[in-house]
């Protein structure tokens, strides 16, 4: 058995809409379920109270137009808190590994923020990331994403960092909405490797989930040694979701908490209000404390109708195979991608669906075998801000550094709306 936190914040203020799936009784039927089941008279199952990010925390891993007050909401702030409340019960050791079941969610939510997009306005789970290592020191931190929707927030903040995995495992974005997280999308040139995607068919059932887990992702985790492992626990995998086409259970994703053995775990998606989340949560949170889940179950359960076809079967085991073969090249795959380039740039059109925002934006990261490499963000929104910011990466290096100082203090702002100049090693924060 282990100690295990939970932090519970269901957010009753705040809503996209009084129908809409991300609405305020999202948690409400969890929370009923964990109380009901009995989980706190646990002796080793503790609840804690969240507490409330600041802008500060926003501010050392978003770049918001134009701050982040503008953005966000109270309740992001105390979501966004619930995470970072987690992280400290683990890292204070007063629990083993801990549960934030808060909302709003976060993992669409990219680096520069003009809006929402996927009902995410801020990354929580990317906040909780830096302020660890702003305040427990350097860490080589795995992220697993297993919401059913690719985490492009998530992924695009951690493109560049050699020190965090970020592996999502959802279904085929051919399907469904954002559209993207295929196997090609690897990495930056200094971080190739460290983003992995798992798309999966539809009707994937926990028998694909768990074949990914144990030949692609456990193996990934052993040889990247990660200090600390989260789970980015989305649960619109499961076959009663409204807006997405997966089979898993609860039965499932207990399974494969048990087996990942996160140290802390930050809700995300997850749409089934009633016949689903109070199920699946219970679930996670016995598989996290090392108790016995298997009477978890959903009343219509049945594994006869969930079971996934062998052609699925197949086409899992293939892509596994691959993915891993991908991953176990990144390095010359480096040397072919970068060449003897001292800057590599993409360009990107980024769409603000909540918002209905349209983001244009350049995007160069200096080549550097030292560091995550300088990086400088040139964008203009439909809105009519148009920013420029320099990122100077966490552990830089001396190089990247002085040349990411030397651009922002050259840059011509007159033509700009807002320039940013973000350092996160030293904790600095600047709008002119």
């Amino acid at each position: 058995m282990k100690r295990t936190g939970l932090i519970f914040f269901p957010a009753f203020d705040w809503a996209i809409s009084p129908t809409h799936p991300e609405r305020e009784e999202r948690l409400l039927y969890t929370q009923d379920q964990v109380f009901e089941e009995g989980l706190l008279d646990f002796d080793n199952i503790i609840e804690f109270k969240p507490g409330m990010a600041t802008p500060d925390d926003i501010n050392r891993i978003h770049i918001c137009v134009p701050d982040a007050g503008s953005v966000i909401t109270e309740s992001h702030l105390i979501s966004a808190g619930g995470a970072i409340t987690a992280a400290d019960k683990v890292l204070q050791g007063k629990v083993d590994n801990a549960f934030a079941l808060v909302r709003p969610p976060g993992h669409h939510a990219m680096r520069v923020v003009h809006g929402a997009r996927g009902f995410c306005n801020v990354n929580i789970e990317a906040i909780m990331v830096e302020y660890i290592r702003k305040n427990y020191g350097p860490k080589r931190v795995a992220i697993i994403d297993t919401d059913c929707h690719h985490g492009d927030g998530s992924q695009d903040i951690y493109w560049h960092d050699p020190d965090t995995l970020y592996i999502s495992i959802h279904q085929d974005g051919r399907t469904l909405y954002p559209g993207s997280g295929f196997p090609e999308e690897f990495g930056g040139p200094n971080a190739l490797g460290a983003t992995i995607n798992i798309p999966l068919p539809p009707q994937t059932s926990e028998e694909g989930f768990l074949h990914v887990l144990d030949n692609l992702i456990l193996p990934i985790l052993d040889e990247f040694k990660p200090d600390l492992i989260i789970n980015s626990a989305g649960q619109d995998n499961h076959y009663t979701d409204p807006i997405t086409d997966m089979r898993f259970t609860a039965q499932g994703y207990a399974m494969l908490n048990e087996k990942l053995s996160p140290d802390i775990a930050v809700l995300e998606g997850g749409y089934s209000i009633e016949s689903a989340l109070p199920y699946i949560n219970v679930g996670i949170i016995l598989a996290m404390a090392g108790i016995d889940y298997s009477h978890v179950k959903e009343p219509d359960y049945d594994p006869v109708s969930l079971k996934q076809s062998d052609e699925i079967s197949r086409y899992i085991e293939k892509e596994a195979s691959e993915i891993y073969n991908l991953w176990k090249k990144r390095d010359s795959i480096k040397e072919d991608l970068v060449g003897g380039a001292e800057y590599v740039r993409r360009d990107r059109d980024i769409y603000y669906d909540t918002d209905g925002i349209r983001e244009q934006q350049k995007e160069t990261v200096r080549i550097c075998n030292d560091c995550g490499g300088l990086l400088t963000i040139d964008s203009t929104a439909s809105t009519g801000n148009k920013i420029f910011a320099v990122i100077i990466p966490g552990q830089s290096c001396p190089t990247c550094r002085s040349k990411g100082e030397e651009i922002f203090a050259s840059t011509d702002k007159t033509s700009l709306n807002y320039a940013y100049f973000q350092d996160r090693d030293k904790n600095i924060f600047l709008v002119e």
